[in-house]
């Protein structure tokens, strides 16, 4: 698990929002409503629930710097 600040991957972010499964998903009108993760894939949920409490964007603290 991780603590403290993730390190910002520019790959994995492109990759992120041009992947075909989430354009597959998302055309086909599958999308859960926000907040029902657990349906889907409980044990994700779990890890990613504590990944986000544990760590933070390095990028949301500079816009709350600047903003």
């Amino acid at each position: 698990m991780k603590f403290g600040f993730r390190k910002p991957s520019l790959k994995k972010r492109i990759s992120a929002r041009t992947s075909i499964k989430r354009q597959v998903v998302h055309r086909a009108g599958l999308k859960m409503p926000r907040g029902y993760g657990w349906i889907r894939n409980p044990k994700k949920y779990v890890y990613n629930k504590a990944y986000n409490r544990t760590s933070f964007d390095i990028f949301k603290v500079l816009k709350k710097l600047f903003k």
